[in-house]
């Protein structure tokens, strides 16, 4: 899933380099926390949270796929 994120982010932003994918293990859920470009925190996010909106849906429907719960999180 890591790596399906990463992908996704890097196809997006301008500075593919910069995309970073962590991956944090809480109580019940995996957490990807994404990192890019300040320049790029708007392209990955899209106009009205749309992207991101759809990148959390493919993120929740490869989790349910795999029995596990997945997050995705946006960070600086």
């Amino acid at each position: 899933m890591e790596e399906l994120v990463a992908h996704l982010a890097r196809c997006l932003v301008g500075e593919p380099d910069a995309v970073r994918v962590e991956v944090e293990h809480r109580d019940d859920a995996t957490v990807l926390k994404v990192a890019v470009a300040p320049d790029d925190r708007g392209k990955i996010i899209g106009r009205g949270g749309r992207i991101i909106r759809s990148l959390r849906t493919i993120v929740r429907a490869g989790g349910v796929r795999s029995g596990e719960r997945y997050l995705l999180e946006i960070v600086e």
